[in-house]
């Protein structure tokens, strides 16, 4: 009786054990189908990230705008702006910008060197430098090239983009430097972070004169506040501007990149101060 009672005891222990890895196994199973199934859930909650060269603020809003009119879930799209080179190191550290529209060439083609992208990308867009002063400065502003290298030359400070991140700040020195004034004036030189602050630094009255993008100097908001000439295109490199996708970028993304390169997106961008490569 007594062997039969431990016999008994063990076989209740070992189905008790047995019971326990049972729903052990369940609650892990569970959980790992629990964790998988967030992981998707937060991966399909991340936003599609476009990242915009500043350059092209003013245009590519509106581009956007009619965009949006014909995919309604492009709402969600969120937009970052900042120099080309800086976009490009981010998405290089790993941003998730599914859409990186550039102010050149040289930092996309960079990342499909990388193999970061799906492909080489278009030129969407050339873009020009304009000279620009302060509305209430009372500055001559005249497309005459003495009379734009004295203007400079009594400038005491500059406004231009750090040309060792934004391509328009690239093309600036390069136009200094054509006009024989590089040696004289670099001393004197602003260099903003991008080519919108550069803008900014002139439109506030911060400083009287600057060199920007002729697309921003065009912009209406800035009309009451600046004046601007356009700076002759052989003083300078042309100023292609690539765009290029992420690998296997989403749907929309896609379909942004096709609208940026439809009709309508070019229309927009020859309004803005860009020409359309042939």
């Amino acid at each position: 009786m007594r062997r039969l009672a431990i016999n008994r005891l063990a076989l209740r222990s070992r189905l008790l054990v047995g019971y326990k890895l049972l729903i052990m196994k369940k609650s892990l199973f569970l959980l790992g189908f629990l964790f998988l199934n967030s992981l998707a859930s937060f991966s399909h909650a991340q936003p599609l990230t476009v990242a915009v060269a500043s350059n092209l603020k003013p245009a590519f809003e509106e581009i956007f705008k009619g965009f949006k009119q014909t995919q309604p879930q492009a709402a969600s799209i969120r937009i970052v702006y900042g120099s080309s080179g800086n976009l490009a190191s981010q998405m290089k550290q790993g941003a998730p910008y599914d859409l990186f529209i550039s102010a050149d060439e040289s930092y996309p083609l960079r990342l499909v060197e990388a193999g970061l992208t799906r492909d080489r990308g278009v030129v969407y867009a050339a873009g020009h430098l304009a000279l620009i002063t302060n509305s209430a400065a009372g500055l001559n502003l005249s497309s005459d090239p003495e009379s734009i290298k004295t203007l400079l030359r009594n400038s005491k400070k500059i406004s231009i983009a750090n040309p060792d991140l934004a391509p328009y700040g690239r093309a600036s020195v390069q136009y200094l430097q054509a006009m024989k004034l590089w040696d004289e004036v670099q001393g004197r030189l602003i260099f903003a972070e991008n080519i919108s602050i550069a803008t900014v630094y002139v439109s506030t009255g911060a400083l009287k004169v600057g060199i920007t993008a002729l697309s921003l100097a065009k912009s209406s908001e800035l009309s009451s506040t600046i004046q601007y000439i356009v700076l002759p295109d052989d003083l300078y490199a042309p100023i292609l501007q690539r765009m290029v996708l992420k690998r296997d970028p989403p749907p929309t993304a896609v379909a942004l990149y096709d609208y940026l390169q439809g009709t309508v997106a070019k229309q927009i961008l020859i309004k803005n101060g860009y020409s359309i490569p042939r």
